[in-house]
């Protein structure tokens, strides 16, 4: 099969193409501004990729058509489909028709740190001997790629709620299937698709209802939003974890202990890398997870104590004159507070320099922007970058004082940075896009 697709860039749809790929098919894309790391992972799996979406790619003749969600009406290829009445399918559709029907998925869900208990999941199976396909919205170190079809029946999915095409207005999840699942948190965030919470909760209980019987949920029972997403009806066993009479995690990250606990007992504990409350609680989720495929807590906890995490989760870009620059994907005020709580345990007293895009169609409309303050309170100075944006974001972060500057040119961005840094700092850029290439930059400008 020939399959062309559109958005073929982004992380799920450059996973679906790699799939696509490994299970024989030839596959083609195009995407707005081709870009890495995905364009060069793809182009190295043998795929030709097209830059924008001229109509003129119909000539490629494709068997079918598979349509990204950042494509919309008004793509002049899509139109093109649409006039001619050619077969197109949304990513995951395809996925759900051509890779997963038949495989024991373990969909993992919620507002934050899906990349991250995915990669965990998908690592203690990997280490069990059971050989998973996977795919993950980031790169987890340990296997140095996002997506692979596996050689066994399990297959780990990161489940995103956001919707599944332009034609399709479901949450891409609701296509998946899995046996198992894990609801990790959930609040509101996708401000651009969602009125409200309710409306995102709505679309957990839809994923709830394609569970089996002989399925399990996994969930956070801190969360009152994923309470009432099952107080709507389960039909599928649930465990539940971060309750202090349940299961949870205890350690701390200074000595790097990571220890499973049920009430008073301590099951099992381990050595590990990471960092923060939240990582542990990801743990214990994709421990439970990995048991009901048959791995033990001690071979899983065995398991993390080699994981090495996902780039762009806290990931050291370089150090320059004694300044270390990290980059992280969080791009809401929830994930950026707790990026900060963990970084700001790690490095004690030295000096936090949080530099920040709010690039998420969500912190673009400035639904969140009030937040942004309390969720910086932890860093000693923060640098907004403010273009295109429909707020102000000086406006919102003037609660800072001094300790907040916006600039809506880069080049001029980076050397206020430059200006202020000094050796023993610590650079902290977040952004759920390539950011320009700040991070190289920084260093350049840091070295200089």
């Amino acid at each position: 099969m020939h399959i062309h697709i559109l958005g073929i860039c982004g992380t799920f749809m450059g996973g679906v193409a790699q799939l696509a790929r490994a299970a024989g098919h030839r596959v083609t894309g195009c995407d707005a501004g081709v870009y890495p790391p995905m364009s060069t992972q793809l182009e190295a799996s043998g795929i030709e990729l097209m830059e924008g979406y001229d109509a003129s790619q119909i000539a490629l003749n494709p068997d079918i058509f598979v349509v990204g969600n950042a494509v919309s009406r008004g793509n002049p290829l899509l139109e093109e489909i649409l006039d001619r009445g050619l077969p197109y399918v949304s990513g995951p559709q395809w996925l759900a028709e051509h890779v997963l029907r038949g495989k024991w998925v373990l969909a993992v869900a919620g507002t934050h740190g899906k990349t991250t208990t995915s990669a965990m999941l998908a690592w203690i199976l990997e280490d069990a001997g059971m050989a998973p396909g996977f795919l993950i919205g980031g790169v987890p170190v340990n296997f140095g790629i996002s997506a692979r079809l596996g050689e066994t029946p399990f297959f780990v999915i990161e489940a995103d709620e956001y919707d599944t095409a332009f034609c399709d207005k479901r949450s891409k999840f609701v296509h998946y299937q899995p046996r198992t699942a894990v609801l990790n948190n959930l609040e509101f965030d996708h401000a651009d698709i969602f009125s409200d919470l309710a409306a995102i909760e709505t679309q957990f209980h839809h994923l709830v209802r394609t569970l089996p019987r002989s399925g399990l949920i996994v969930s956070n029972a801190g969360e009152a939003s994923l309470e009432r997403v099952l107080a709507r009806g389960a039909w599928t066993p649930v465990e539940r974890f971060n309750a202090a009479d349940g299961w949870r995690a205890e350690g701390d990250d200074a000595s790097g202990r990571l220890a499973l606990c049920r009430g008073g007992e301590c099951i099992g504990e381990t050595q590990w890398a990471l960092t923060g409350e939240h990582n542990r609680a990801n743990a214990v989720a994709a421990l439970l997870a990995a048991r009901h495929v048959g791995v033990p807590f001690d071979k899983g906890l065995e398991a993390l104590s080699r994981f090495a995490n996902v780039k762009r989760r806290m990931e050291v870009r370089g150090v320059a004159n004694g300044i270390t620059v990290y980059d992280d994907f969080a791009h809401h005020p929830t994930a950026i507070a707790t990026t900060v709580a963990g970084l700001r345990r790690k490095v004690g007293a030295a000096r936090i320099l949080a530099v920040l895009e709010p690039r998420s169609n969500t912190m673009k409309l400035g639904v969140m922007k009030d937040q942004l303050p309390a969720s910086l309170a932890e860093v000693d100075l923060a640098f907004c970058y403010g273009a295109n944006l429909g707020w102000d974001a000086a406006a919102a972060l003037a609660p800072m004082g001094a300790r907040a500057c916006v600039e809506d040119d880069l080049a001029q961005l980076v050397e206020r940075v430059r200006r202020v840094a000094r050796p023993g700092d610590h650079v902290l850029v977040m952004s759920n896009g390539g950011f320009g290439g700040v991070h190289g930059k920084l260093l350049t400008a840091l070295a200089g």
